[in-house]
């Protein structure tokens, strides 16, 4: 009886072959294309998914106020206090009713003590400063490069945000909307959908050296409301940067140079790398803002590109020292 192993398959014309091979290559050829848009790192717009734009977060100025106000002290709490009431208070920012974000840099598995991490008692401040305004709901939100949950947790930034009175937003992968940021770089996004479900919004970067821009301040922290891989917007960092301080104009920041990763940053991990600088910035021109904190970095202005791209879209000035502005001990 003859095995089915030794069947033998029935002869074909070179026209079948020849039919049958290109309609094979046409499939797979299908299959790369499909697997390609499947598989890229690249956000895809789909025709049928609503694209989101952000609103402007920004307040008035008031020449009665100052539009930068630089506190120096050992009490976060104090100096933030300091800081908002010099600024026109609270109230100028936050009205009764609100739901606010606060976005501090929470990306790193980090203690405190390491500065990798925006400080916790300064953002558990603010946060009772939102609530005391009178704002329904205050979140506080990043994207973090480390798991998130140990991420809030052991920066203490979880503890303080909760018994202030504010909640933690973790951003799943189901959180992302895509999102026209209208950049040179930076056109449609994923960006966590919290930005478009607030009526303020507050930056909250803690000052520290990156290997690939020199340095994170207010302009670089907005990289913590983006999903995809962010790792691509490295190959031009300088305008990535610029077009999401374009994209996104927040309502204040507040800038925590309590202290500072002089080294070895955006990770850190060692307390050498940590210089104690007690010092809060905020105020509403985050160019002026990052001008003046590269000092704790021992950087020039010249030698950090994205300022002076923001600078020429208008976005502020990297002279800080033209704004009105005012420093206090506390």
């Amino acid at each position: 009886m003859p095995s089915k192993h030794s069947r033998k398959d029935p002869d074909i014309s070179r026209r079948t072959f020849l039919r049958n091979t290109a309609s094979a290559c046409g499939l797979a050829a299908a299959s790369g294309i499909w697997g390609y848009l499947a598989y890229s790192d690249k956000p895809v717009r789909r025709s049928s998914e609503r694209i989101y734009s952000f609103r402007d977060f920004r307040i008035g100025d008031s020449p009665s106020h100052p539009s930068m106000v630089i506190v120096h002290g050992k009490d976060a709490r104090a100096m933030a206090e300091a800081a908002l009431k010099s600024l026109g208070g609270i109230q100028r920012f936050i009205s009764s009713g609100d739901r606010v974000i606060i976005k501090p840099n929470v990306g790193w598995d980090r203690q405190p003590e390491q500065a990798a991490n925006t400080n916790p008692e300064l953002v558990g401040a603010v946060v009772s400063l939102c609530r005391a305004a009178g704002a329904e709901e205050v979140w506080v939100t990043d994207v973090s490069i480390n798991d998130p949950y140990r991420s809030f947790a052991r920066s203490g930034i979880e503890e303080a945000v909760l018994k202030a009175g504010g909640r933690i937003r973790f951003t799943t992968e189901n959180d992302f909307v895509l999102t026209d940021l209208k950049g040179q770089v930076l056109r449609v996004w994923p960006v966590s959908r919290f930005y478009h479900e607030a009526d303020k919004v507050i930056n909250m970067p803690v000052v520290k050296h990156h290997s690939l821009s020199k340095c994170t301040i207010s302009m670089k922290n907005w990289y913590g409301v983006l999903g995809g891989r962010r790792n691509r917007l490295h190959q031009d960092i300088n305008t990535s940067i610029a077009d999401l301080a374009s994209a996104i104009r927040p309502t204040l920041t507040v800038v925590d140079a309590t202290r500072v990763l002089v080294r070895n940053g955006p990770t850190g991990g060692n307390l050498s790398d940590v210089s104690l600088e007690n010092t809060v910035v905020a105020g509403l021109d985050e160019i002026a803002l990052d001008s003046y904190c590269l000092r704790f970095l021992n950087i020039q202005a010249s030698e950090v590109p994205y300022l002076l791209i923001g600078e020429e879209r208008g976005l502020g000035a990297v002279d800080w020292t033209s704004l009105d502005y005012r420093e206090l001990k506390v």
